[in-house]
């Protein structure tokens, strides 16, 4: 009897402790909670705009997870053994700007555009890093020595574009300067005919500087960095005819133009002619040729690009996509050549996540910039730009990747920053996109942070406490009434736990449990 009194006596403790809380405790509790709570929000989301990452997300993952035995199963961790170094380097390198291989012409595109439309296609940005390339691939120290060479060097410096061109206009009334024809074909020439027969000329100018530089490139190094600057002239002029020649619709002859440029000089991989090559063969629908070239581009120890990847990913959906179905796939499962194309897809997709969209047209596209950050959206225009149309011409090919595109998020371990098949996606890429592209285009961001779980539970609970402080503040009365009510009904569950072990255990026992 003595211990069900004891047993008794606590729920009426607990009445007697609820009785004498007065609203004032309310109040300054309610309070508390709130600022504690808003203090942690606050902190929460400085870290999350600083770092791309929730702090208690990244403590439990990465202190209290190992502690507890967890395992991360990143397939990032495979990459592990290359070491911290060559991530680093691998980051860096996928941050670089390229030039675009399949850059357009700007006197007879980028400026046709401008006349028509008013917009300016091209940022001051791309245009730098093209003026520094000019200087690079066609002026070398001893162009002081000639004088159409010293004029040349001048006017790749100039930033007005008519003075750029007079100054090329003098360098030929002294010369037949090739440097000269280029510019005046990329900038001057309004159409791609006047383009080609500008660059034909350089071509006769070039090849005789080659010529004579080739004879003399082991007499010095003047002479050897001559001879390299009329070597970039050459392979720069011949890959130009090749692309005005695709651009006019001779595209077998443009093939042959690119394959013996790649025969010749073998070493020169900074122009990607081959991304030009399979553009041309896709035009010509030469799949087995596409694929030849892909098996010796797509390899593990060369750098990759969208072209790479997403050639690569159609030629594998060319194979099933006339036939596939989303309905008779989830019902049968996928084949293994269906199973390969999709992983082709995912592999694409992770490289370069902003392509799909222009695509599928769920964007629309603007003129590609003269240079490209790889996996991002200045890569990802410049690519669905020219091979739109070879996607549109395999049969069911837009319909795949429609279907499994997005897929490719669920495969890549959260957070989205993090890699499945390649390494971690740049950080960097939406500052470079955004000196490189047009101010009138909206940038596709990838990967767009998303708030963290905790972000959004801290708010929701700062909100929440505060809007009870506020309330207890205003009505103490009844919201005194109200947490009387929560906390009998919260303790409620615990009163009928305590009463059932009252029935259950014998009385002896039960008074030895309340001694200890």
């Amino acid at each position: 009897m003595m211990e069900r009194k004891r047993v008794g006596s606590y729920s009426n403790t607990m009445s007697m402790f609820l009785n004498t809380l007065t609203p004032k405790f309310y109040v300054a509790l309610t309070g508390t909670s709130s600022l504690i709570s808003g203090l942690i929000l606050i902190f929460e989301w400085w870290y999350f705009r600083k770092y791309g990452t929730s702090f208690i997300e990244q403590v439990s993952v990465s202190h209290l997870r190992p502690l507890l035995g967890g395992v991360d199963n990143s397939p990032n961790n495979s990459n592990t053994s290359n070491g911290d170094s060559d991530s680093n380097r691998q980051s860096v390198s996928e941050c670089k700007v390229w030039r675009n291989p399949l850059n357009l012409f700007r006197g007879a595109e980028y400026n046709r555009y401008t006349w028509v439309t008013g917009r300016e296609p091209l940022t001051y940005y791309d245009m730098n890093l093209s003026a520094q390339d000019h200087q690079t691939f066609f002026t070398c120290d001893t162009d002081h020595l000639r004088p159409a060479d010293a004029i040349m060097q001048k006017a790749w410096r100039e930033r007005n574009p008519q003075a750029r061109i007079s100054a090329a206009h003098e360098a030929l009334e002294l010369n037949e300067c090739a440097t000269a024809y280029i510019l005046l074909a990329e900038e001057e020439a309004t159409t791609i005919v006047e383009a080609e027969k500008l660059f034909k000329q350089a071509l006769k100018a070039g090849e005789g500087c080659y010529r004579r530089s080739q004879q003399l490139q082991h007499h010095g190094a003047q002479y050897e960095a001559q001879h390299r600057r009329d070597t970039n002239v050459l392979v720069y002029i011949k890959r130009r005819l090749a692309m005005c020649a695709r651009k006019l619709g001779r595209t077998r002859e443009a093939v042959k133009m690119m394959r013996d440029l790649m025969k010749e000089f073998p070493l020169l991989s900074m122009f990607n002619i081959h991304e030009n090559l399979l553009e041309a063969l896709l035009e010509l629908q030469a799949y087995a040729d596409v694929q030849a070239v892909l098996a010796k581009y797509d390899d593990i120890s060369l750098p990759k690009s969208a072209t790479i990847c997403y050639t690569a990913a159609l030629l594998k959906a060319r194979a099933v996509s006339d036939k596939f179905s989303p309905e008779a796939a989830s019902r049968r499962g996928l084949s293994t050549a269906e199973m390969n194309a999709v992983e082709a897809i995912h592999r694409a997709v992770e490289f370069n996540p902003h392509v799909p969209k222009y695509l599928l047209e769920m964007k629309s596209l603007i003129l590609p910039p003269e240079h490209i950050l790889k996996r991002g959206d200045s890569e990802a225009i410049a690519y669905a730009f020219f091979h739109l149309q070879h996607w549109k011409r395999v049969e069911g090919a837009l319909n795949l990747l429609h279907c499994t595109w997005e897929g490719t998020f669920r495969m890549i371990p959260y957070p989205l920053e993090k890699g499945h098949l390649f390494y971690p996606y740049p950080i960097c890429t939406e500052t470079a996109d955004r000196e490189l592209l047009p101010s009138f285009h909206e940038v596709s961001v990838y990967p767009k942070k998303e708030l963290p779980f905790f972000i959004l539970f801290t708010a929701g609970l700062c909100s929440f406490t505060a809007m009870l402080a506020l309330l207890t503040h205003q009505f103490p009365e009844l919201m005194g009434v109200f947490a009387k009510a929560f906390l009998s009904t919260l303790f409620a569950p615990l009163n009928f736990v305590m009463e059932k072990v009252e029935s259950i255990l014998p009385s002896s026992l039960w008074h030895q449990l309340t001694r200890i």
